[in-house]
């Protein structure tokens, strides 16, 4: 078992395709989503995979490094890596909004994955949702009027009731102080964060989850007619920037015989490489996959 365990949270500042491959439906090119809610996630080799390369050559002595992400691939049996990341898994998710540009948007159901995940990481939220109630099929809980419009929150082309509701004032500050980035840029975030926090029904959550997510348009140009190529034409799906992911980080003392290093140090180490930004998914070189990172 894990010796020591931490949170990493990911605020996506660029469009992020973390891809699943080809897709059979509309979109050619889907993100990776959870199986049973539909959820786009990033899968965890992709996390652990950023975070070595990051790491690649700040890490010294080179054992220690190799004990904590594990040895390079050709020497893969030889013992596993101290560091274990879980998926980037979805907690708010930015939504158009009539009033207010748009709203932080999430569901129950997701803070209570979060929270069970919080709680195995030995962080306490402090939210007791069990005994917040349940959201009903028209309603928005939210605090303040920052998203009113006209006496309703309408989200995309969808109306809600606005239900003011004490426990969004508990959890909106909670994440502006402890999951956003704590980097000088983002004071006016954090300070937005608790007016803009949105609590949906379950269903809607996971619909805006499955269908407003960025869909974009490729194409490749005949470089001497400058026309489209002939089946040059694809889609490709994309989690919008202002999402915030939270990915477990957990480890256990070195299974190097050539390092010592102990779970505790192993987090330490992470924490201490000093990243602010990290690439996650594809496309780098056109900019995408910009996520800014803040470890508990």
């Amino acid at each position: 078992m894990f010796q020591a365990k931490s949170m990493l949270y990911a605020y996506v500042e660029t469009p992020l395709h973390s891809g699943s491959g080809k897709g059979l439906g509309s979109v050619d090119l889907p993100i990776q989503r959870e199986r049973t809610t539909g959820y786009p996630i990033v899968q965890t080799s992709s996390v652990k995979g950023c975070l070595r390369a990051e790491a690649n050559g700040k890490i010294t002595p080179n054992n220690d490094f190799l004990a904590i992400f594990g040895p390079e691939a050709a020497n893969a049996s030889d013992y596993a890596g101290a560091l274990s990341c879980g998926d980037a898994r979805l907690l708010l998710f930015p939504v158009r909004s009539l009033a207010g540009v748009f709203a932080w948007t999430t569901s129950l159901e997701a803070l209570a994955h979060f929270e069970r995940s919080a709680a195995a990481a030995g962080i306490t939220t402090g939210w007791n949702l069990a005994q917040a109630g349940t959201v009903d099929a028209d309603q928005a809980w939210i605090n303040g009027d920052v998203l009113l419009a006209g006496g309703a929150i309408v989200l995309e082309e969808f109306s809600f009731s606005p239900d003011r509701k004490a426990i969004v004032n508990t959890i909106g500050p909670w994440l502006a102080s402890n999951a956003l980035p704590q980097l000088a840029e983002y004071t006016y975030w954090r300070d937005a964060l608790p007016k803009k926090l949105c609590i949906l029904p379950d269903n809607a959550f996971r619909d805006f989850a499955l269908y407003a997510t960025e869909v974009q348009t490729h194409i490749k140009l005949n470089p001497d007619t400058k026309t489209v190529d002939d089946k040059a034409l694809w889609t490709s799906e994309s989690l919008p920037a202002d999402t915030l992911l939270y990915s477990p980080l957990m480890a256990s003392n070195s299974r190097s015989a050539a390092s010592q290093l102990n779970a505790a140090t192993v987090l330490t180490t992470i924490k201490n490489l000093g990243l602010t930004r990290i690439q996650l998914g594809g496309d780098e070189t056109t900019g995408q996959g910009i996520v800014a990172l803040r470890f508990s």
